[in-house]
């Protein structure tokens, strides 16, 4: 038997892109949903986006727009939104099928900015980049790290750590399926739209 986890990262307040997420998600029969933070940030439909993953029972940690919305709305301290991101804790450490899983929302141990960057604009691997995280990951006593925060999407074996990155439901338009014990991911797009590897703010002045 195989236990199937869907992925979700930094949502940014954006309930329909996360929707198609946990309707694909649905679809497949996952067993359990994971999402590597930022659920706040640069829209405003926070509530909705909330509900939704307490809905689904999706198991969240929290990201830095996450910790910044708490940081700048205590006028808000006993809304569910607010309520509901203080209770989330910065990692994530579970073991499945034999794997043991660890997930952050930029880079271990507990970081919320930096991130594993891996990726060109072309979405294409940078192999000094590369390199670079698999240094880093020596010694990292987990077989599965899943990350979030750069908009990046990628699922690589550094080392002896397979890094998973589902990207951003919002602006990569994409989620993940990673199966154990196997190790492999399948990955979805959103709203009939292409995923976009490698998303950063220039491409939104672009109006991409």
């Amino acid at each position: 038997m195989s236990t199937h986890l869907g992925l979700i990262s930094d949502p940014h307040a954006t309930p329909a892109a996360l929707a198609q997420a946990l309707a694909v998600f649905d679809q497949h029969q996952v067993d359990r949903i994971l999402c590597t933070g930022d659920i706040a940030g640069y829209f405003d439909a926070l509530d909705a986006t909330v509900a939704l993953l307490s809905k689904h029972q999706c198991e969240c940690i929290i990201g830095n727009h996450d910790q910044k919305f708490l940081q700048t709305n205590p006028q808000l301290k006993h809304s569910r939104s607010y309520q509901y991101l203080n209770q989330l804790g910065t990692r994530l450490m579970l073991e499945l099928e034999g794997k043991r899983i660890y997930m952050v929302h930029a880079e271990p141990p507990d970081a919320q900015h930096g991130g594993i960057k891996l990726l060109n604009l072309n979405g294409e691997i940078i192999p000094e980049h590369k390199a670079h995280w698999v240094q880093q990951l020596k010694g990292f006593d987990y077989d599965v790290l899943i990350v979030g925060h750069t908009h990046q999407v990628f699922a690589e074996q550094l080392g002896e750590v397979f890094v998973v990155n589902p990207g951003s439901s919002a602006f990569n338009h994409s989620c993940m399926i990673l199966s154990l014990p196997e190790m492999k991911t399948q990955l979805f797009a959103l709203g009939n739209k292409v995923i976009v590897k490698c998303w950063n703010w220039s491409m939104l002045a672009q109006g991409q």
